[in-house]
């Protein structure tokens, strides 16, 4: 019965789907509320103050992307993990800069899907090292406060991409492999793949490098992972 209590908000518009998400996340000792409707999605989310959503992409009313997109706007920071039949790069990377924290892409196994939802509420948010506030180029990552500044103004980032950052700022010169970060992010019973770890660096860099696609901070070492630099 893990993370008994926590209340999960599913927005899922394939009635088949919801109540079998639902009844497992219940079984799991979760707290659920649902809805096919992603107005009511929102409403929920805004109202309800769940303490992680599962956002179907394509939904009536509003599409994912939008409820995710506004929740953010409106400062809320529930872990929002994304449901989805789409596959393309393009979508995941969508989906992380409307505010996403995980993306499970369709079909997926119930378990997999418990398994990311039980990571992402489990996961850690002490910083490394007692540093309170860590300087790279034009941007400070603010440790206690949660927040990425660049040129002094505050950039929206997730928790999962703050983690991420900050995780990269404690290891400074390390050359990392894909799976220990995501082991020491997510935890060694993430599902997700190397892809979605790659979809996360490409999110941070847009925010954090003067360009993206040549990056001077988060380096790709080839054959290895990714090595963070001031």
């Amino acid at each position: 019965m893990a993370d008994a209590k926590k209340k999960i908000l599913l927005v899922e518009d394939d009635q088949a789907i919801r109540m079998a998400v639902e009844e497992n996340l219940s079984y799991a000792g979760y707290e659920v509320e649902s809805t096919g409707d992603g107005k009511e999605g929102f409403r929920l989310a805004r109202e309800g103050k769940p303490d992680l959503v599962l956002l179907d992409l394509m939904l009536p009313g509003m599409s994912g992307y939008d409820v995710c997109r506004r929740l953010r706007e409106a400062g809320q920071d529930t872990p929002v993990i994304m449901l989805t039949a789409r596959h393309e790069e393009f979508d995941k990377l969508h989906g992380f800069e409307m505010g996403a924290d995980d993306y499970v892409t369709k079909p997926f196994s119930l378990n997999e899907l418990l398994a990311r939802v039980k990571a992402v509420l489990a996961r850690g948010r002490e910083r490394p090292g007692g540093v309170k506030e860590y300087r790279f180029g034009d941007c400070v990552v603010d440790m206690n406060a949660r927040i990425l500044t660049r040129d002094g103004r505050e950039v929206p980032v997730t928790r999962t991409e703050f983690d991420l950052l900050a995780y990269f700022c404690a290891n400074e010169g390390k050359a990392l492999s894909r799976e220990q970060v995501m082991n020491d992010v997510w935890g060694t019973e993430y599902f997700g793949t190397q892809r979605s770890l790659d979809s996360f660096v490409a999110s941070l860099r847009s925010k954090t490098e003067r360009k993206s696609r040549k990056p001077q901070h988060i380096l790709t070492v080839h054959g290895v992972g990714y090595k963070f630099v001031k």
